[in-house]
This record gives structure tokens, sequence and C-alpha cells, in this order.
């Protein structure tokens, strides 16, 4: 049985339920947290596994490779809308519907595409594909909220956040293979199988997790009048924006690598793959020391230490040598610093709101891909050195992370 409190919070906040502090968890284990992690990293997957294939793919429906970027552009569009839709509509209707219809919908949409004939069949595909695939990145985080607390939070969500950081890293070497191999078609089945195989693994793994007496009312002004609430409550607001500007300046780094080390360092295109891949180790070592160091110095303590690491690595970054060695040694601090801050500012964000978990965590994916879109755009439109157009992007978003995380409200209680 499930028993709930209210917190001193709550009367400040109407409508925006802390969570509960005293009901049961959900047992931490590792395939729960593989499955949370794979429904997490499916959108990631599903974008970069396309990247290598982006020649041959215009060679077949008549684009250009720039022309082409509109498939891209679409997709991260439809993914930031569609979550502000999927969330709420999950702590009315429950997280399992929503994460069925979303992994049908994003089937459907990777079926068009792989038989696609135009450009605008498949940048339709797309949209579709993105409009079902945010469920899953939503509600991953949503259910992880909805079964843990505290310490087991934040370690759910460091593995959430290093899966949805390791799809990028390997999918385009996967894409490569896929490509060379079976035709850039096959890419859209590959992702569409693992979606299936994800469902299929939900359904036996999981019931519904958002209880029937925590889920409130569906209208368009309960919805506004949420999402307005999360934004004015610090709790939510800086932690939140925090987590999105380092996400923001971990995508300028994906933009912005291929000019720095293929035309500035001389790279091949599979050395570029291989550190690519190389970095998924860097921030899968700092998603485990994440919730080992916010048990030992709380969830606050721990984010502030990732993002100061994050902040020196990006000045080094700026004021350093335009040298291989050197940028693969700043690369590695910046990866360290946003894997430990990442989880534990989303564990902050998401930890006083378990009734709105859904709402929380589609605000936090909004924010997060409007800050990587301001920040690959800004990544392309500033002149100069590719690498201090990159320093400058982390030294700007990582100082403004710190400062407004330092300014936020009370942290939430462990439990």
């Amino acid at each position: 049985m499930k028993t709930s409190h209210r917190s001193p919070g709550r009367s400040r906040h109407a409508g925006l339920q802390p969570a509960s502090a005293a009901r049961a968890q959900e047992p931490l284990s590792r395939e729960l947290l593989l499955l949370l992690a794979g429904l997490a990293a499916l959108g990631a997957l599903a974008t970069n596994i396309i990247l290598p294939a982006l020649p041959a793919i215009g060679a077949d429906v008549g684009a250009s490779v720039a022309q082409l970027g509109a498939t891209l552009g679409s997709f991260f569009l439809a993914f930031a809308l569609g979550q502000l839709v999927v969330g709420p509509l999950s702590d009315r209707f429950g997280r399992r519907p929503l994460v069925l219809a979303g992994v049908l919908v994003f089937v459907a949409g990777s079926a068009l595409c792989a038989a696609a004939a135009t450009l605008p069949q498949l940048v339709c595909g797309r949209v579709i594909q993105a409009l079902g695939v945010c469920a899953t990145a939503v509600l991953s985080r949503a259910i992880a909220r909805d079964l843990f607390d505290g310490a087991a939070l934040a370690r759910a969500l460091s593995l959430i956040m290093v899966a949805m950081a390791a799809a990028p890293g390997f999918s385009p070497l996967l894409g490569t293979a896929i490509t060379r191999w079976l035709g850039w078609r096959a890419t859209f089945a590959l992702v569409a199988l693992l979606a299936l195989l994800l469902a299929v693994h939900y359904l036996l793994r999981l019931g519904e997790t958002h209880a029937a007496d925590r889920r409130g009312a569906l209208s368009f002004a309960a919805t506004a009048r949420t999402y307005r609430q999360l934004l004015r409550d610090r709790r939510f607001i800086a932690p939140a924006l925090s987590a999105s500007l380092v996400i923001g300046a971990l995508y300028a780094f994906f933009a912005m690598a291929p000019a720095i080390l293929m035309a500035g360092f001389g790279f091949s295109p599979l050395e570029l793959g291989c550190l690519f891949a190389a970095t998924v180790f860097v921030v899968f070592g700092a998603g485990l020391m994440a919730p080992r160091l916010a048990q030992r110095w709380g969830l606050a303590r721990a984010a502030r230490a990732g993002l100061a690491l994050a902040l020196a690595s990006g000045i080094a970054l700026l004021a350093g040598p335009a040298q291989a060695g050197f940028f693969c040694a700043a690369l590695t601090g910046f990866l360290l610093g946003m894997g430990l801050v990442n989880p534990l500012a989303t564990a902050c964000a998401l930890q006083p709101f378990g009734a709105q978990a859904g709402a929380a965590s589609a605000l936090l994916g909004f924010l997060q891909m409007g800050c990587a879109a301001a920040a690959v755009f800004l990544g392309a439109a500033l002149d100069g050195s590719a690498q201090a157009a990159l320093g400058l992007i982390l030294c700007t978003s990582l100082t403004l992370a710190l400062g407004i995380f330092v300014l936020r409200g009370p942290a939430p209680a462990a439990h």
C-alpha cells in the first residue's frame, strides 16, 4: 500500500505535489535499469544511426546532403513538441498505454522511412518517428521517478543518462556497418525491430507504475497551469535548466567535433567514429560515480562538483593550444563533469514532483532539446577557429548552468 504526505513546499505551489517519502520502492535490478535505459536511448539511436547513410539516402531520394538536413530538423522539432503532450497524457492515463502507443507510432514512422522514395516522404516518416519515440524518452524518466526516490533515483537516472549519451557515440559506427552490408533502408528496419523488442520486454517486466490515485485532470488549462507552476518553481527550473544547458554543450560538441578533428587534426572517418565510441566509456564511468558521490556528498553538492569540472575543461579548451592530445584531454574532463551533473541535476528537478513526473519530465526534455538546438545554431554562426568556438560555447553554457544551480532553492530531502 502506498502512503503519501505533503511537504512544506505544497502550500506554496498548489497543484505540484511532492513525492511520497514512505512508499515502497521497486527493487533496483539490472534488468529494470537496462529496460529504462533502452527506452531512453531509442530516440538518440534513431537520430544518429542514419548519419553515415546520408549520401546514400540522398542518391536514392534525389536530395543533397544539405537538403537531408530537413530530416534531422523535423525530427528534433517534432520530438521537442511531442514531449509536451505526452507527459501530461501519461499523468492522466498512465505510463503503459503511452509507451506502447509511442512504440507503435515509431514503428509506423520507421516503416514509412524505409519505403520512402522522395524527400517529403522521408521527412514525413521522420516526423512520425519522432512523435512516437518522444514517448519512450519522456516516460523512461517518469517511470524511474514513479519507482524510485533519493539515491536509487539518482542511480536509475545515471544509467538512463549514460544510455542517452552512449547512443550518439555508438550509433554512427553501427549505421556505417548496416548501410555497407544491407543498405540504408535496413537501418530503419533495425530501429523498428529494437523498439518492438523493448515493447515486449516492457509488457513482460513492468505493469502500470503511475497509480490511479496519483493521476490529475487533463485539460488545456490544467496542463498549462502545471507547466506554468513548474517554470515558476525554483526546485524544478533551476536544476532542469542547468541540466539542459549541459546537454546543449554536449550536442555542440557532437556537431562541431567533426570539423575540429577531421579538418583541424586530420582524423579519418573511422578514427572519428572510434573517438565518438570512446566517449561512451568516459560517460559510463561518470555515470557509475554519480550515485556514489550523491550518497556521500548529497545530490546538490555532487552536481556542483560535476559542473565545476565541466566548466574548468571548457576554459582549458578555450584557452589551450590547438593540439589533438590537449583537445582529447579537455574533452575527457568535460564528459566526466557532464556525466556527473546530468543525472544528478535531473534527479533534483524530478524528485519533488512525483505526481507530475510525466509533465516535469516532458518539460525537462523540451528544455534540453531547446538548449541543444540553440547551442548547435550558435556553433554554426560563430566565425573563426572551431575549437575556440566550441570552447566559448562550453564556457558560456556551463557558467550559466553553475550559476543557476547555485541559486536554486533548497535541495529535495534524500529518502
